[in-house]
């Protein structure tokens, strides 16, 4: 006699099914983006079918927002989505490495369950050599913090590796230089708010630039002021349009054009008397949220007074930010509103438009980063490549240690768990030489990327490793290994994070042997 235990509908697979499902769906998120790994990586086009135009196309090789753009039906699949959201969070980059090596784990893994390894013995071996991979890591790291030119080359170093697998790789340097001022400028702050990114089409990337202060994407009004020194500035949320009566189907009737003319008089002395209050402030300019009609715009000019209207939310509120004011919406109590400040404001022209400079702000660590291309897919992927680099260096600044790159780190990580694994008795030693095997799979990635003859370089930077050459990697331009000291920089901070977060998603992974899915909801008529 059988027992139904689910609702009709419901599916549950278990222990090997169960396992192979995951372990599946896990590897082929990372076949997905491993492609797009290391600078020779190529880059996805995500096209929306909903979205028209523009909109709904992408074109990156950034692995967290290729992973989120994508719908996953696999739960395992899933998981790798979140730590490549986690890891872009955390630290900036490493979003590909992360679930590319956590795939690689849990390919190994598979190999290991073929041959009846209990899965909890498994994650015991990988626990280990995550251990000394770690250990390892930690051991190889170096900070430069103390010597202050060293300290810059090497976030220069750590810029140019970022920005190499990017679509900005042809002008890393300059590209480098621009984040490394950006960081350096927030004193030690990881804050990314108040360094701005404008994105204007037209020229070519190598035109984009750094400019100190803030940029406001938008205009003055007419016959007002276009440049203010020492401004006074009032950042506000409060509509400037003709005050009409605000109630929903309130109607008014009047007998003839003069109760007309009353009533237009006494709307524009109503415009008149706030006008005034915000004047009386002392300001010398006025940012408004929503817009400002022909009559406030008038009497602003009159005033002396320099007015910005539909200045977007995200922008009035970096603008209070950096100026170091508050957002105001009612002007009853003067004594209640905190005004921003900075040295100067002028009109500025970038590209054929017209915009806004705040300059010498009083939050000093304020800046723009303006970004030139010839299209909007362009800009969009140089932004997040840009943004990725300041985010990893505003993390090295807090977590100054550094090591080295081009699959020196992973495979000076495998060599650690591979001997450690020879200390080890029994099964778990099994599991660590799979883990170290996973590990040497990066530097294979990346070479097999580049079109390069994988299997020889790694057995090449295998035999150097073990001969003590300790700082040797691949050098995918030349296609052969090289000494990588000074070269090919990354963050130890990505580095931890990207082996921690990739060992845990498959331990997580393979502790399951049982998936249960729910019964469609039924849609009724």
């Amino acid at each position: 006699m059988s027992t139904q235990l689910f609702n009709e509908g419901a599916t549950q697979e278990r222990a090997e099914n169960a396992r192979l499902s995951n372990i599946i769906g896990a590897i082929a998120v990372g076949d997905l983006v491993k492609s797009t790994l290391g600078p020779k990586g190529m880059d996805k086009i995500l096209q929306s079918s909903s979205a028209r135009g523009d909109d709904g196309l992408i074109v990156t090789n950034d692995g967290a927002t290729i992973l989120k753009s994508i719908p996953l039906d696999n739960a395992a699949a899933k998981v790798l989505v979140n730590i490549s959201k986690v890891q872009d969070d955390e630290v900036g980059d490493g979003t590909t490495s992360v679930c590319v090596l956590a795939a690689e784990i849990l390919r190994q893994a598979e190999q290991l369950l073929d041959q009846r390894i209990h899965p909890q013995t498994i994650i015991d071996g990988f626990r280990l050599a995550t251990a000394s991979a770690r250990a390892a890591l930690e051991e190889s790291a170096i900070s430069h913090k103390d010597d202050e030119k060293l300290w810059r080359e090497d976030l220069l170093s750590i810029a140019r590796t970022t920005l190499s697998s990017k679509v900005l790789a042809s002008d890393k340097d300059k590209f480098a230089e621009i984040c490394v001022d950006a960081v350096l400028r927030l004193k030690g702050s990881t804050n990314l708010d108040r360094i701005q990114i404008i994105k204007k089409t037209g020229g070519k990337v190598a035109d984009s630039f750094l400019s100190d202060g803030f940029i406001l994407n938008k205009k003055i009004g007419v016959n007002q002021p276009r440049s203010v020194k020492g401004a006074r500035i009032l950042v506000a949320n409060t509509p400037m349009d003709t005050d009409k009566v605000k109630v929903f189907g309130a109607k008014i009737k009047v007998s003839d054009t003069a109760q007309l003319a009353e009533l237009e008089r006494a709307e524009r002395e109503k415009m008149r008397a706030k006008v005034q209050k915000i004047a009386a402030l002392g300001i010398n300019v006025f940012v408004n949220r929503q817009l400002i009609y022909n009559w406030p715009e008038q009497l602003f000019a009159d005033a002396g007074i320099m007015a910005i209207e539909h200045a977007d939310f995200d922008g009035i509120e970096r603008l209070a930010l950096v100026t170091g004011g508050e957002i105001a919406s009612s002007f009853d109590s003067p004594e209640l509103i905190k005004l921003g400040t900075c040295e100067g404001v002028e009109e500025v022209i970038i590209g054929e438009d017209r915009m806004v400079k705040f300059g010498g702000v009083s939050a000093g660590e304020a800046c723009t980063i303006v970004l030139r291309g010839g299209t909007n897919q362009m800009l969009d992927e140089a932004e997040r490549s840009i943004h990725d680099a300041i985010a990893v260096l505003s993390q090295t600044v807090v977590e100054p240690r550094i090591v080295y790159g081009g699959g020196c780190s992973e495979m000076l990580m495998s060599k650690a768990a591979d001997e450690a694994s020879k200390l080890v008795a029994g099964k778990k030693s099994i599991a660590m030489e799979a883990f170290a095997r996973a590990l040497r799979q990066m530097p294979t990635i990346l070479a097999d990327n580049a079109g390069l003859d994988s299997s020889d370089l790694v057995a090449k930077l295998r035999a150097a490793h073990y001969d003590g050459k300790s700082t040797f990697g691949l050098d995918l331009i030349q296609g052969d290994i090289v000494d990588v000291a000074g070269k090919v920089t990354e963050s130890f901070k990505l580095k931890r994070q990207v082996l921690l977060s990739a060992s845990e998603a498959a331990e997580m992974i393979l502790r399951v042997d049982d998936i249960i899915r729910c019964a469609p909801r039924q849609r009724r008529n």
